[in-house]
């Protein structure tokens, strides 16, 4: 990992379990309060760009496989959808927003920012959320609730936004994206991972240059944000 991106200075205290849980699976690993160059008002707890080198412990490397610590890192999409969100591009305001897979939280805190009226991450792993919750507090944004399962969201209203950033790396997630477009929510969705001929139920509304962070000196393919709807029929 390159240091393009530096840090802010620890001004906050890290979220100690988080950093716990992440030394206990890179040794010398910490979290850095880090500054978006897309979104500069907005700062998340990220792994800190210089990780030491060498192999892992063979338990540390099994649990690294089995639960990789995703909400350590701001994706490129979920970056590019923040920035829109914070530009006004993708307009939240006096919406209720729901962040599905939200990771570090990131899409969530930029709509609570920019005026949602409700703001839900959802994700599966409890340590996202507590993630979340982390950088909530970072970024003082109290509008918004972390929860596990869409489960417990209130029911649908024709004011909702679904987003969904860095969901469609693993093609398995294809069908659960087909389930939510069902609940009858709006649906936007930013990927860098699949080209938009490979989505043909969907349309590619525009797109936007991004990293992830820290920077893990991806392929510039996955340095292409695609913002896409479902297609209109024709």
């Amino acid at each position: 990992m390159s240091e393009r991106n530096p840090p802010a200075p620890r001004t906050a205290s890290a979220p100690a379990a988080l950093e716990r849980h992440l030394a206990a699976l890179i040794p010398g690993a910490t979290l850095v309060p880090t500054p978006l160059p897309l979104a500069p008002s907005l700062r998340l707890w990220l792994l800190g760009p210089t990780v030491p080198a060498g192999p892992l412990a063979p338990d540390a490397a099994a649990q690294l496989q089995d639960t990789p610590p995703y909400w350590a890192f701001c994706w490129a999409s979920g970056h590019a959808l923040a920035a829109e969100i914070l530009e006004g591009r993708v307009a939240v305001q006096g919406r209720r927003v729901i962040d599905f897979g939200a990771g570090s939280g990131v899409v969530a805190l930029a709509a609570a920012l920019a005026g949602a009226r409700e703001v839900y991450a959802v994700d599966e792993d409890p340590r996202a959320l507590a993630a979340m919750e982390a950088n909530a507090a970072l970024n003082g944004a109290s509008a918004l609730h972390p929860v596990l399962s869409l489960d417990a969201l209130p029911p649908p209203k024709g004011e909702d936004l679904l987003l969904l950033a860095d969901v469609l790396y693993d093609p398995a997630n294809r069908p659960l994206v087909d389930g939510l477009q069902a609940t009858g929510r709006e649906l936007l969705i930013a990927d860098a991972r699949v080209a938009p001929e490979k989505l043909p139920a969907w349309e590619c509304l525009w797109s936007r240059e991004a990293a992830t962070l820290p920077d893990l000196d991806e392929s510039p393919l996955f340095r292409t944000v695609r913002f896409y709807r479902a297609a209109r029929p024709t």
